[in-house]
């Protein structure tokens, strides 16, 4: 595979900064000091979020073009055509239906404390997946 050029690598951290800052919201969220209770529907959406744009700078950064879309599985299909990784995800797929179902009335569900816990610990394991990729395809990575 031909190096990324600095365009790419810049759009890749570009991604990687907003899919950053919606895992930092939705942590954030999650651990609301007092024991308030968050919206635990935009926890789940952000941490969606998150996963979902790791996906996408995975494409950008092997130059692979792919559909507007919010959905984890046509991602993960797309990003399994150039690795193994992404079987180690399927659990992920479970995050799109937090794209609909939680920002729009009328489509809303209830999402509890436990999901939205899990749906943040997906987008990490996606995060860590991701970085740890693209690390070993020559990116240099600053934490």
């Amino acid at each position: 595979m031909k190096p990324p050029n600095e365009e790419f690598i810049r759009k890749v951290g570009q991604w990687f900064d907003h899919a950053d800052e919606d895992l930092r919201l939705a942590l954030g969220a999650i651990n609301l000091p007092g024991g308030e209770e968050p919206p635990y529907r935009l926890v789940a959406y952000h941490a969606q979020q998150c996963a979902e744009k790791y996906l996408k700078a995975y494409l950008v950064y092997l130059g692979v073009d792919f559909p507007y879309t919010h959905n984890i599985s046509i991602l993960l299909e797309l990003c399994s055509e150039h690795a193994d990784w992404p079987k180690e995800l399927e659990d992920a797929e479970e995050l799109t239906q937090y794209v609909i179902t939680t920002r729009y009335p009328g489509e809303d569900e209830v999402v509890t404390r436990e999901e939205a816990q899990r749906a943040v610990e997906i987008a990490q394991r996606v995060r860590k997946q991701v970085r740890t990729a693209l690390e070993e395809l020559g990116l240099k990575l600053l934490e």
